[in-house]
């Protein structure tokens, strides 16, 4: 369509972060925000912080020596657990300030620990090689890298992201590839020719000598590779296709997949000597994830949008199942062939780490808050007829007519129960928490996925407007939240309905959708969303873009707009661009830019910071007061319709 070749980008000098009339403009506009949000921010951060300084454990590795933590409480730190006693390796303050930890690796003995960390949660890092017994440092890798696999104690493989410039083979970024690492040289083993939008993931099997890998295009295809671990000429596909496939494991010859073809629910492969069969076919849910141990498979399944475990011994039929209460997640396993460690989280429950072995779940540790909520479910009907799943969380005895709205909807991912800080507060204070399960993420299997995304990205609007429909017809009001791809569905959502919420907070979003493949690493979510450069991806693209969409004389709801600087995934000039557009058409919004933060994270004081900015805008559009407050402010009990009011606001 011509006409979206000429749409008007008048700020792209914006996307210069360097230039000094962006850094003036958003000091001023931070000012803004603190002016207009610091009584209740300051009232509430106190809670923030005691909530994202609760003992949280990240990811655990299980090895013979004993089960490595990665811990967020007042710093990062990975400690190493074993037999009832814990010794803490590393700790965030260690390496510097402002110092996110990211991931960890070890290898099977435990003597060995890899750890991946950035300044301010910048994708962007180290990665260090230490030894768990003298924490001496042995080696260290600077760039976009990680998923280590040791071949001895030192020599291993790990692979790294080309977020710019070629590849050694010459393909354009973003691309990656795989390297072996042997007293500090490095030379690429695989991925040569592999095109770019092309990510791969290595697997040690526990057959001891082979490995397995994964090579993705996009969150829609990908292929299943096995080889000799010593010998990465012998790596070659076995399984996959126009879907998602990931390896579990291989034991005594038999290779196990986890494939979504067929109706995209998850079935598991059985491959063994060159034949692939189906061995535990598509069951009535999608099937999340899944693990081997040496005795059989632990299977973890989405029930509208919540967890069940099913456990299948090798050799017998049927499943043993365990249920979770409260309706919560759990996060990605690992297994050493004995055990499988993982952890479970739900909307009231910090977390619980559990260990899974020879069919018996056992509590390694928890972490609980009291509190008197309760979880209910709902659905709401989308224009095409589709019933949508909600979660709505709110205290025992409140009215649900204070509402946040959170939804996602992209990129495979599924929104389950998590432990929301900002949330929790608002629950404890007598608002509601809605969890709209939207197409375009996985709650339901790939073809949920596959229905909200490229040309079909519209619905994934339209199923969380029915939601706000549902709530808006039952009289409450309504701040649409959400962050990432996330902040690009409430952006749409406020550009076509902009009726239907009465705040909107749009956090590190993407927004601008005929350029973000120009910024950053932009070019690798042209598979999710199409490519800006095609006319026929264009056009869909153009129709609903939120920058692009934007126009005057609209009644916009109160909108606060959040990003950090050091966001190295989603670049800052997406929220710069749309706040611009906003205060050029007059709308009353705000800007918030974090400093010390990336896409990835912050320390936990810099998050409570930010996130008690982001509470305090909430309460002040809901009408809602921070138990606690000491001094109301002026204006507390006035209508919320023109709370914001652009360029500065009354919210004070």
């Amino acid at each position: 369509m011509e006409a979206t070749k000429t749409l008007p980008d008048p700020y792209v000098w914006m996307e210069n972060l360097k230039d000094p009339r962006v850094s003036s403009w958003i000091n001023e506009r931070n000012a803004r925000t603190r002016q207009a949000l610091a009584l209740y921010a300051e009232t509430l951060y106190p809670r923030l912080l005691h909530l994202l300084t609760l003992p949280t454990p990240i990811m655990a590795r299980t090895s013979r020596k004993g089960l490595f933590v990665l811990v967020r409480e007042r710093e990062f730190y990975i400690k190493l657990v074993k037999k009832g006693e814990q010794r803490i390796l590393v700790s965030s303050t260690q390496l510097g300030s402002d110092i996110v930890i990211h991931s960890i690796d070890v290898d099977r003995s435990g003597e060995r620990l890899a750890y991946f960390y950035s300044s301010k949660g910048a994708d962007e890092g180290v990665l260090r090689i230490i030894d768990t017994g003298s924490g001496e440092i042995l080696d260290e890798i600077h760039g976009t890298v990680g998923n280590v696999v040791w071949l001895d104690e030192d020599k291993f493989y790990y692979t790294r992201f080309y977020r710019r410039g070629r590849t050694p083979d010459g393909v354009e970024a973003p691309a990656e590839r795989v390297f072996i690492r042997e007293g500090g040289r490095d030379e690429m083993v695989f991925g040569e020719g592999i095109g770019p939008m092309h990510h791969i993931h290595l697997h040690e099997a526990l057959e001891d000598g082979r490995i397995m890998l994964t090579v993705s295009y996009g969150w829609t295809r990908s292929t299943v590779y096995l080889g000799d671990k010593n010998d990465p000429e012998t790596w070659s596909p076995i399984y996959g296709g126009d879907f998602v496939a990931e390896p579990i494991d291989c034991l005594e010859g038999t290779c196990y997949i986890l494939s979504y073809e067929g109706r995209g629910l998850g079935r598991i492969i059985s491959y063994r000597d060159g034949r692939p069969e189906i061995y535990i076919d598509e069951w009535d849910y999608p099937l999340r994830w899944a693990a081997a141990a040496r005795d059989g498979l632990l299977l973890n399944y989405l029930v509208d949008a919540a967890a069940l475990l099913r456990y299948h011994r090798f050799g017998a039929e049927g499943f043993q199942e365990y249920r979770f209460t409260p309706p919560g997640s759990l996060s990605p396993p690992h297994s050493d062939g004995e055990r499988i460690v993982f952890k479970y989280t739900s909307f009231t429950t910090p977390y619980r780490l559990y260990m899974f072995k020879d069919g018996r779940l056992e509590l390694v540790e928890k972490s609980s808050v009291e509190l008197d909520f309760e979880v209910t479910e709902d659905w709401a009907v989308s224009r095409d007829g589709t019933r949508i799943h909600m979660f709505v969380v709110r205290r025992k005895g409140s009215r649900p007519d204070k509402v946040i709205l959170y939804g996602y909807g992209g990129f495979s991912v599924p929104v389950t129960p998590m432990f929301y800080a900002t949330a929790t507060v608002v629950v404890e204070d007598g608002g509601t928490l809605v969890v709209a399960n939207l197409r375009g993420g996985s709650e339901y299997g790939e073809e949920w996925h596959r229905a909200g995304m490229r040309e079909n990205k519209q619905r994934v609007f339209e199923d969380y407007m029915a939601c706000a429909e549902k709530l808006k017809k039952k009289g409450a009001r309504i701040v649409g939240f959400g962050v990432s791809n996330g902040g690009l569905l409430i952006g749409a959502v406020i550009t076509q309905r902009p009726d239907l919420l009465d705040g909107a907070v749009i956090g590190y979003p993407v927004l601008d959708m005929l350029r973000f493949h120009k910024l950053y690493i932009g070019a690798a979510w042209i598979p999710e969303y199409g490519n800006p450069d095609d006319p026929k991806d264009r056009e869909f693209l153009a129709k609903y873009s939120p920058y692009h969409n934007l126009r005057p004389g609209v009644k916009y709801p109160p909108t606060l707009v959040y990003t950090g600087l050091h966001d190295d995934r989603v670049h800052p000039a997406h929220a710069l661009k749309f706040v611009a557009r906003m205060e050029e058409l007059g709308a009353p919004v705000l800007l918030r830019v974090e400093t010390r933060s990336g896409h990835s994270g912050a320390t936990p004081e810099v998050r409570a910071r930010e996130l008690a900015d982001v509470a305090a805008f909430i309460y002040k559009v809901l009408g809602l007061k921070p138990s606690g407050l000491v001094e109301a402010p002026e204006k507390a009990g006035s209508s919320t319709e023109n709370a914001v009011s652009a360029p500065y606001m009354e919210l004070r």
